[in-house]
């Protein structure tokens, strides 16, 4: 099997001295975008009027230029090939004599070839300016910060019955230490200490668990300040929170 085939031979063995074959590297140069860029860059090198163009002459600088990019194997474009033949029809009707009538009438021949040219020139100069113009991602680059999110929200933890159970029995325990046994009748009322809560409430939004419960009224006070506490929460009158496990809690109003 062949490891290459230039043009169109194979090659089956390694040369053993340094070998570039013809035709090996064709290198293509895009020098102008069209015709009529080749043009004005003719006229532009040699500081011609675009007005009073020398037909003659630049016709003729013109087919050197395509002579040159075939004999360097360069791709012609059509459009190249048109403007030679348009140069050379243009510069065939300048060089055939016409009567004094008709040339003082007609149009110049050049006239549509020069009106072309300034056109193009007027849009590749405005083409120039705006390639001037600062461009995104080859001037400027736009600048992209990471701001890492710090607000945070605390969402109070759940407070289960068992820790109001333990807040219950350190209450309870607390009022233990002022048990006395005088009987007299009892003054407390769930309705009264439920509007009482409410009137602290109304003071402060949060209000400590512990402050709820008066150790002097004994046990009995502790038991009605806790079914009071349990009515206003049944009622969706007030809430309990906690911040943390095993931490303090806390009555508000409800929302």
């Amino acid at each position: 099997m062949p490891f290459a085939v230039v043009g169109g031979e194979p090659y089956t063995r390694l040369p053993t001295d340094l070998y570039i074959p013809p035709d090996a590297l064709e290198v293509f140069l895009e020098a102008f975008e069209g015709p009529l860029d080749l043009l004005l860059y003719l006229i532009r090198r040699q500081n011609l009027d675009i007005l009073d163009i020398p037909i003659a002459q630049i016709t003729d600088q013109y087919i050197e230029y395509i002579d040159l990019m075939r004999d360097m194997k360069f791709e012609l474009a059509a459009e190249y090939l048109l403007m030679a033949a348009i140069l050379a029809e243009i510069k065939s009707r300048m060089l055939l004599p016409r009567p004094q009538a008709e040339e003082d009438e007609g149009e110049d021949p050049r006239a549509e070839l020069v009106r072309r040219l300034q056109e193009y020139e007027r849009y590749k100069k405005a083409a120039e300016d705006i390639s001037e113009l600062p461009r995104e991602e080859r001037d400027i680059y736009p600048v992209v910060a990471y701001v890492v999110d710090r607000s945070t929200v605390t969402v109070p933890p759940d407070v289960d019955l068992e820790e109001l159970l333990r807040a219950l029995k350190e209450a309870l325990d607390r009022a233990d230490l002022f048990v006395h046994h005088a009987v007299t009748r009892e003054p407390l009322s769930v309705r009264e200490r439920m509007s009482s809560i409410l009137d602290q409430l109304r003071d402060q939004d949060y209000l400590p668990f512990q402050r709820l419960f008066e150790p002097e009224e004994g046990r009995i006070g502790v038991v009605v300040a806790f079914l009071a506490i349990l009515e206003l929460i049944k009622g969706a009158l007030v809430e309990v929170v906690q911040n943390e496990p095993l931490g303090p809690i806390y009555l508000k109003p409800a929302e």
